[in-house]
């Protein structure tokens, strides 16, 4: 199909859910009117995902992008392989290896244009730490690749809309890390973002840190000291941004159209009412980077891989809004 664009989607953790919700999703007649979907990653695993469920795919390896000739019912991978065995269903060394190669080498194709986006399937946060690499998770390390300094996490779903000030950090350090500066560059980062997703000009709603947004300061200062300020500064660039607003009503206001994105100050705080919604259909985008990249917003699910129970849905919506995001 003319002017299609051409996705790298990486294979995750071989131990996890990755394998098994990527060749379900791409299993699905639709996903060729989004894209030409090529996986990076190991063959020999997705061969074992296909035979576990049972699909009419067949698996065809390449070397390069140059020799992808897409059709139906050919998965195409470019094989990455390893000289270890993976676990199931458990992190592993040997897994953190492998899936920071093909993460790795996707970043490398997207950023010389031979692919057009990114979509990153699940990985173990134990497995890097186990395989002895820095990175707390994806986005630090997609981060570090693309040399960006300003990135932030924001998760998208028909209803509700969110992005992090900080990421993977203990709740204890978040007050710590939360100032005006931080705050205001989330703000640009979340106007970004929406007009990743085609919005012109999006309306931003900024969550307090505190208890009723701080209660003018009676129940905590993050408010006063740096979320305000940074809202008026904001306000003075030129962005529709209002707030900060209690964190108990936020959501429920943009749920119901008030906001179309919401700026978090930490993890739990955008992510436990988003999974509420769309545990099943989020998808997390990196926001900053020189290249698109989407991933599902669930985890490994070690519990429930290699056992044909995954739901790709999460999965087929990431790919599906990589090839519609813009730069």
């Amino acid at each position: 199909m003319p002017g299609i664009k051409t996705i790298a989607i990486t294979m995750g953790d071989p131990g996890g859910v990755g394998p098994e919700i990527i060749v379900k999703a791409l299993n699905c007649a639709e996903i060729r009117e989004y894209c030409n979907p090529i996986v990076v990653g190991d063959a020999g695993v997705l061969s074992g995902a296909v035979k576990l469920s049972g699909l009419p795919l067949k698996i065809k390896s390449i070397s390069g992008i140059s020799e992808s000739r897409p059709e139906v019912g050919i998965l195409e991978v470019l094989d990455i392989k390893s000289r270890s065995s993976f676990k199931k269903n458990v992190p592993s060394k040997n897994a953190g290896s492998a899936f920071v190669k093909y993460i790795r080498k996707s970043v490398e194709l997207a950023l010389s244009r031979e692919v057009d986006a990114i979509v990153t399937a699940p990985i173990s946060k134990e497995s890097l730490k186990m395989a002895g690499h820095p990175w707390p998770g994806h986005t630090e390390l997609l981060a570090e690749l693309t040399n960006t300094d300003r990135f932030a996490m924001m998760f998208v779903s028909d209803k509700l809309k969110v992005i992090l000030c900080t990421i993977h950090i203990p709740l204890k350090d978040v007050p710590k890390r939360i100032n005006t500066e931080l705050v205001f560059e989330t703000i640009l980062l979340a106007e970004a973002g929406a007009k990743m997703l085609g919005m012109d000009k999006p309306r931003i709603a900024v969550a307090g840190l505190n208890p009723h947004a701080g209660e003018s300061g009676i129940m905590g200062k993050e408010e006063m000291k740096s979320i305000i300020p940074a809202v008026q500064k904001a306000q003075s660039a030129g962005l529709s941004v209002s707030g900060p607003y209690p964190p108990d009503v936020i959501f429920h206001k943009a749920y119901n159209g008030a906001f179309d994105i919401i700026v978090c100050m930490y993890h739990d705080q955008g992510l436990v009412p988003f999974k509420m919604l769309a545990f099943d259909t989020g998808v997390n985008v990196t926001v900053g980077l020189p290249i698109v990249r989407t991933s599902p917003d669930h985890g490994t699910a070690f519990d429930i891989a290699w056992k044909n129970m995954a739901n790709p849905s999460s999965m087929l919506e990431a790919i599906k809004l990589a090839s519609k995001l813009k730069l």
